[in-house]
């Protein structure tokens, strides 16, 4: 066999890490391929190459899924991944040794006097492998071939399909298009999916935190962004228009650290929402003010659907652009004894949308959004607030106006807690680490990492995400959610990875014992107490 001992899971993770696959690159573009060539090593898949397949994720990537079939059994565990990784700027000088984790271990080892003390401890233990991708998250791909192999060696009988994406680092638009994959190869080979099954590694809820987690839900993250158009004038006569950077430092006051977004369940809370990132939309310099303005904020959900973050935002921003105008009154009072009525109102992207249909009719609205998503070198975040520029431009009757919109990506919060399936898996999982290797685990219910589970097992009677579709503006242009697919995908999650420190940092590194030793152990028994007449025992061998 070839991925079953120690030493064999540690070069298959070296080898794997070797290949650069930083979201984005060529590489990232390349490893669908090498992963196939991996896979087909095995003597399964070499006599049944179609069930490994590909899933055109755009910009030339692929996810890619590999089905172990038993015949006659439908129960199947999907065990999901991601092989790409973040970028390695930060790595400098070593940027040569980022995704060679033997190398440049041994090279800290050389430079210890320039690391955090707590990574010199590490560093001097031999517990650890760093570099990039070792934790975040090629060991979780290396967990499931591992699984992959041993259920074919062994006959399990039990399906298991492994599905390892691109992208999930920026878009997710590898596990977009493997939605749709799961939900074909389901109905094509007549499975019953019983498990989503990750292994994302175990996260550090505080700086130095050793404790091993075990996940039954991933947190979910939305941004909703807004537009704040003005009225342009000369700095020399500032009282002519209105800023939209004036308008916007309202709404963003109002939406950092708001606690009107904090959720708490199972003693779990979100993190404060804050402001990512302000562009002014003005193209260059010069004594103009600034009349349109946008700004992305980062929400983090447990609970709430699009729909009722939406209304949240509409009433934060509402009251928002009424201090802002009850602001401008008092400063036209003083400065120039005006007592003009003054107002700002709060479009959502559905309510602009609808108005410009009227005015410019249907046919011209699309055209002028057409041309706005063709346009080069920007992200989906800046086409979003660019087609609403482009739309308040042609309606600045409405101006000065707050539009509301969502930018990608959006990921819905998923849990599982409750299910009996996972509360089994759970008990089982923190015994045996206890049992066999003394390592203490502890359920967290929201997996803080954000991960590609947000995909699978959607509320199957939730209609909140027809607010995402109608108030983002690049909807069905260059970015799609597949909810109905989504909603077919009806299966508890659990994520079960090894154990590792700093990911998306220099010095990202991996727990060499939780990753060979413990997890695969623990992981071979979670899967093979689904057999079918298997009885779960707890600790036993």
């Amino acid at each position: 066999m070839l991925w079953q001992t120690e030493q064999q899971l540690e070069d298959l993770l070296c080898e794997v890490v070797s290949w650069d696959s930083r979201t984005g690159t060529e590489g990232e573009i390349q490893f669908a391929e090498k992963i196939k060539g991996k896979l087909l090593e095995l003597e399964y898949f070499k006599e049944r190459p179609t069930l490994i397949q590909f899933h055109d994720a755009g910009n030339e990537r692929n996810a890619v899924t590999a089905l172990y079939k038993q015949e006659n059994i439908k129960k199947t565990i999907v065990l999901i991944s991601h092989f790409d990784t973040v970028h390695t700027e930060e790595f400098g000088a070593l940027g040569d040794l980022a995704f060679q984790p033997r190398e440049l271990t041994k090279k800290f080892k050389e430079m210890l006097d320039s690391l955090p003390e707590d990574v010199q401890s590490d560093v001097t233990s031999g517990d650890y492998l760093f570099g990039r991708g070792t934790m975040d998250m090629k060991m979780g791909l290396v967990l499931h071939l591992h699984l992959l192999e041993q259920a074919i060696y062994e006959k399990w009988s039990i399906n298991l399909l492994l599905v390892t994406v691109p992208d999930e680092e920026v878009n997710s638009s590898g596990m977009l298009t493997a939605v749709k994959g799961l939900v074909d190869i389901r109905e094509r080979y007549d499975l019953n999916y019983t498990l989503f099954l990750n292994s994302e590694p175990s996260f550090s809820m505080q700086p130095q935190d050793a404790q091993y987690y075990i996940y039954s839900g991933t947190i979910g993250k939305i941004m909703p962004s807004a537009l704040f158009y003005g009225r342009e004038t000369h700095a020399g006569e500032p009282l002519q228009g209105i800023n939209a950077h004036y308008m916007a430092s309202f709404l963003t006051k109002k939406m950092e650290y708001n606690q009107a977004f904090n959720e708490e369940v199972y003693g779990e809370r979100t993190p404060l929402p804050l402001c990512l990132k302000t562009y002014d939309l003005k193209a260059d310099y010069s004594t103009q003010t600034s009349n349109h303005v946008a700004a992305l904020y980062n929400v983090f959900l447990m609970k709430r659907n699009a729909k009722e973050t939406m209304t949240s935002f509409r009433e934060v921003a509402t009251k928002a652009m009424e201090e802002c105008a009850e602001e401008y009154r008092r400063v036209l009072a003083r400065e120039e004894n005006s007592e003009e009525h003054f107002n700002i109102d709060v479009w959502e992207y559905e309510e602009l949308l609808n108005y410009a249909r009227g005015k410019l009719g249907k046919e011209k609205t699309e055209e002028i959004i057409k041309e706005t998503v063709a346009l080069p070198n920007l992200d989906q975040r800046e086409i979003s607030m660019k087609v609403c520029d482009q739309i308040m431009a042609h309606c600045q009757e409405l101006a000065p106006a707050c539009i509301l919109f969502f930018a990608p990506p959006y990921y819905p919060a998923i849990n599982s807690s409750d299910d009996p399936l996972v509360q089994e898996k759970i008990l089982l999982t923190k015994q045996l680490l206890q049992d066999h290797f003394n390592v203490k685990a502890e359920q967290v219910h929201y997996f803080n990492g954000i991960s590609d589970l947000s995909y699978v097992n959607y509320d199957k009677d939730d209609k909140g995400w027809e607010s995402y579709q109608n108030n983002t503006p690049v909807w069905d242009h260059l970015y799609t959610i597949p909810f109905d697919e989504m909603q077919k995908l009806q299966a508890p999650v659990l994520n079960i990875g090894p154990f590792g420190k700093d990911a998306h940092k220099l010095t990202e590194r991996l727990h060499k014992q939780s990753a060979f030793v413990h997890t695969p152990f623990v992981l071979q028994k979670v899967v093979q107490t689904m057999f079918d007449g298997v009885i779960a025992g707890v600790g036993k061998e």
